[in-house]
């Protein structure tokens, strides 16, 4: 994974920093207890660290939503390299074209987008999390492919935060035109073994170490 340091990453490592050494300092010195020791500890044990623990993830969670992060999992390898080759016509590599929400492309589609979205995505990341370190961890790359799977089946929605089912173009096709009631309900699915296929169909041979 690239490394991607931000303004607000050296800001979260200032207060901490500034925080460790306002303890030490007090360890060191050991000043009486007057009112102005209790304030500086006060941000020294409260304000600074926690202002640091929220920038950092604040700071974790725009990059973990980015795509090469994702790729950056050895068993998410060939899914990474479908979504972003250049040549590839697979919903995953046309998605990740877009010049929108391309680099956040596997967020932007795997995201649960309910009123509390952002949290139940990243404690189903938590548990993607989980199962890497138990299973697939060591697990070569043939059988990683083997037996991943989707959690639960693709929802329709999260295709419709973009695709809204209502467009002209959309209503052109036939096929959307007649079952537009169904794929709204989420009866017909659109990816998958929905009409448009699986979004990673690994066209191409897989390389070790390809990314």
């Amino acid at each position: 994974m690239e490394a991607h340091y931000s303004l607000m990453t050296w800001v979260a490592l200032g207060l901490a920093g500034f925080a460790a050494v306002a303890i030490l300092g007090f360890l060191v010195r050991r000043p009486p207890l007057v009112f102005a020791t209790k304030v500086g500890l006060v941000f020294a044990l409260g304000v600074l660290p926690i202002s640091a623990a929220m920038l950092g993830n604040v700071q974790a969670y725009q990059t973990m939503k980015k795509r090469t992060f994702c790729g950056s999992c050895h068993v998410m390898e060939r899914h990474y390299a479908d979504a972003s080759d250049p040549e590839n016509t697979s919903l995953a590599a046309i998605h990740s074209r877009n010049p929108a929400f391309g680099g956040e492309s596997c967020y932007r589609c795997h995201a649960d987008y309910g009123m509390l979205g952002g949290v139940f995505t990243k404690l189903d990341g938590a548990g993607h999390l989980y199962h890497y370190a138990r299973e697939y961890r060591d697990a070569p790359m043939p059988d990683a492919l083997r037996t991943i799977r989707l959690r639960r089946p693709y929802p329709n929605r999260n295709c419709m935060q973009c695709h809204s089912a209502t467009a002209p173009v959309f209503l052109a096709q036939p096929d959307h035109a007649a079952q537009r009631a169904d794929i709204v309900a989420g009866r017909t699915s659109c990816v998958g073994s929905g009409c448009h296929g699986p979004a990673h169909p690994f066209s191409k041979p897989y390389q070790a170490g390809q990314r």
